[in-house]
């Protein structure tokens, strides 16, 4: 048997979530695009303050996981199960997960037109429940506060990630969803996510992160997930991943 073949049949002998008690689970779920089958009985747990890196090459089915976890933008879910801090993520809408501490930060970052920085973040805490202070994101990510008046959308590139991660702050987040965080970024500007990135660790904040830059994720991560054809193929650390160079060609082409 191959290292590869070893790491798949250990994947799936682990596909069945653990029994220690996580902080995060999700059980076979199955999720659709109308008749597109795009995630297909994935599995995983997450224990409070991991960050966990969710990759695979593109098509994988990494983002329509992230979005059925978060309930946006509409996947089905027609079979399986996600839970968060005991409650029932998968029987939610949107809404009512982000209420939950659900916070997805989209590889577009979405933000909205016509709205100062500011502005943006102050949208984020109409309604309870409320998150870090504008001032604690201005403490973070020093040049929004330099740019506070600004038009968001007028933003550079890397100055708007840092608005969409500081906007997913603004609210009581238990778990952080990051889609592509580093996509488009001139390298000194990932450098600076990167940092973020490394102090939002440090504060024990449950994360999953979504990256094709999957050297990158798996620095910053505790553990990794790979999926391929939307279902999981490798789950362990993410130094298993760093030092398996045959299931990183395989699975993720580097």
């Amino acid at each position: 048997m191959t290292l590869i073949d070893d790491a798949v049949e250990r994947a799936k002998a682990e596909h069945i979530p653990r029994q220690a008690p996580a902080y995060f689970s999700a059980h076979d779920v199955h999720a659709y695009y109308g008749e597109s089958y795009i995630v297909q009985g994935v599995s995983f747990n997450i224990h409070e303050g991991e960050i966990l890196a969710l990759l695979g090459r593109n098509g994988a089915g990494k983002t329509s996981t992230l979005r059925a976890i978060a309930r946006v933008d509409d996947p089905e879910i027609r079979h399986g199960e996600i839970w968060l801090d005991h409650k029932p993520i998968h029987e939610m809408k949107a809404y009512q997960a982000s209420g939950e501490g659900v916070a997805l930060v989209p590889e577009d970052r979405r933000i909205i037109p016509g709205l100062t920085v500011e502005e943006n973040l102050q949208l984020a805490q109409i309604a309870p429940p409320h998150g870090w202070s504008i001032e604690r994101i201005y403490e973070l990510f020093p040049r929004l506060g330099e740019r506070k008046k600004q038009e968001g959308v007028t933003l550079s590139g890397g100055e708007q990630q840092m608005l969409a991660i500081g906007r997913a702050l603004a609210r009581d987040v238990k778990l952080l969803l990051l889609d592509e965080p580093y996509e488009g970024l001139a390298p000194v500007i990932v450098q600076e996510i990167e940092r973020t990135l490394t102090e939002i660790k440090k504060l024990g904040m449950t994360t999953i992160i979504v990256e094709q830059n999957a050297v990158a994720a798996l620095k910053l991560a505790d553990r990794a997930v790979i999926l391929d054809m939307g279902q999981v193929v490798f789950d362990g650390t993410a130094q298993e991943v760093l030092d398996n160079a045959e299931l990183r060609e395989e699975y993720l082409a580097i």
